[in-house]
């Protein structure tokens, strides 16, 4: 009952309002690299493909340039994404997901993601309902993990 307790927070606490651009964003109680290294666990964790972590702050020191820490996880399941191709081929733009980490000039860690409703809506995505829910949930647990302290 504990988990179910727990699993239920998380996915509360991972809601946050959705800003008009389709992002979904979520302040996170750890700094970027504990975020990412959870974040890629948890999709390990659930046989989700990491494709690449891209540290931007890393990037940008190698050209003389500083920017605060900056990390992009690319991921993805072609059990999931290959029915949102297949209900709308301009999906695949979007795909494989991507979650990106960064910490703001006041020093909070963030955690944003692309809102697969938006998604749906940009790509004009029809007959994929359940698809959609089933990202969306999946996304929601995955940034649950990843944000919490």
């Amino acid at each position: 009952m504990y988990k179910y307790f727990l699993a239920l927070l998380m996915l509360v606490l991972a809601i946050p309002a959705l800003a008009d651009n389709g992002l979904v964003m979520i302040k996170s109680a750890n700094d970027v690299t504990t975020t990412s290294d959870k974040l890629v666990k948890a999709l390990k964790g659930k046989g989700m493909n990491v494709f690449a972590v891209i540290d931007h702050a890393k990037g940008a020191a190698s050209v003389g340039a500083e920017l605060p820490p900056t990390t992009l996880v690319i991921f993805g399941n072609p059990k999931v994404g290959t029915p949102l191709m297949k209900c709308s081929r301009t999906a695949a733009i979007d795909l494989p997901q991507k979650m990106l980490i960064w910490t703001d000039d006041a020093g909070q860690t963030w955690l944003a993601y692309n809102d697969p409703a938006y998604m749906a809506q940009r790509h004009n995505v029809k007959g994929c309902d359940e698809a959609i829910k089933k990202v969306t949930g999946a996304l929601g647990k995955f940034s649950g993990v990843a944000t919490a302290p």
